[in-house]
């Protein structure tokens, strides 16, 4: 093999067979994840959905329900900003966020209760009562 056709493979894949993620250290992709973290929990009457939203309030954050999905939207704002202080690094994430929850069944819009609790959203959703089994129907001749 010639160092081209070397050179060639090794533009075309430089890593191998290698993820970035074997290659990078680990926290270079922290803060990567989708904002705000989230638990869903099911059990046979509801869907549970825990949003962990560390110095917001209520005022800063809306749910809904669009399209078989809650929404959270809010916005996190950086706060006490000093002109004399000369940071260095700025890790505290801040600005609009949008989190897009599919649930796993389909929910009763009628009675979703949410409560916001030291930094976490609870929203708790009951679920649709399940459709009537498919009647057969008789075709006439």
């Amino acid at each position: 093999m010639s160092i081209a056709n070397l050179m060639e493979d090794f533009w075309r894949n430089p890593f191998g067979n290698v993820s970035m993620f074997e290659v990078f250290p680990k926290n270079l992709f922290a803060g990567m994840e989708a904002y705000p973290v989230v638990n869903v929990s099911e059990s046979e009457k509801e869907i549970t959905v825990d949003a962990e939203l560390p110095g917001l309030e209520v005022k800063d954050v809306d749910v809904s329900l669009q399209n078989g999905a809650l929404l959270i939207t809010g916005e996190k704002k950086f706060e006490g900003e000093e002109k004399k202080d000369n940071y260095h690094r700025i890790e505290r994430s801040y600005g609009k966020f949008t989190r897009a929850v599919p649930l796993p069944a389909k929910v009763n819009d009628k009675g979703i209760k949410a409560r916001f609790e030291k930094g976490v959203l609870h929203v708790t959703l009951p679920k649709a009562e399940p459709s009537a089994p498919a009647q057969k129907i008789k075709i006439e001749s």
